[in-house]
């Protein structure tokens, strides 16, 4: 907005400490501070929908950019498809024709391909392993945890207490 030096606003302030007052001039200083934060705010929400106006023609503009593209891409291949599905078409119409049994040669082969052995064994079937699953196990093996000290069952603070505390004398 304007641009105030120290200079400016000190002699802005004696002015007003003449004009208002020393009893009034808080109150009008707070409403003037009041003020001027409106008026920014109301100029950044101006500035923000001026930007979003903007951002909205430049979507639209892509929009419409991205569906010519689009349009253009499906053209291209719905053409090539019709081409080649027209290819594929003759190439068949020239084999059965050309054939002369009306294209029973495919059928041969496969019936050649059938005819012979399975290519490879079946797999082995399914065999449960039988274990227990109730019981759980652990990661590290139980000698190991006995070797080295590894707790083997989880105890509270106040039990580990207990269990290492020296008796009591009677």
């Amino acid at each position: 907005m304007i641009d105030f030096g120290f200079d400016k606003i000190a002699l802005i302030g004696a002015v007003a400490l003449i004009v208002i007052g020393p009893e009034r001039l808080p109150k009008v200083a707070r409403t003037v501070g009041h003020l001027m934060g409106k008026a920014q705010r109301y100029v950044a929400d101006v500035k923000a929908e001026v930007n979003r106006s903007i951002e909205l023609e430049e979507l639209k503009k892509m929009k419409t950019d991205f569906e010519d593209a689009a349009r253009n891409v499906e053209q291209s291949v719905s053409s090539e498809v019709n081409r080649t599905s027209s290819e594929m078409n003759q190439a068949w119409e020239s084999l059965s024709s050309s054939d002369g049994n009306g294209g029973s040669s495919g059928s041969a082969a496969a019936d050649s391909y059938h005819a012979g052995e399975p290519l490879s064994e079946p797999p082995p079937a399914y065999t449960h392993p039988r274990k227990n699953w109730r019981l759980k196990r652990g990661a590290m093996p139980q000698w190991y945890k006995q070797r080295h000290g590894v707790r083997a069952k989880a105890q509270s603070g106040a039990a580990r207490v207990a269990r290492f505390r020296p008796p009591r004398p009677l």
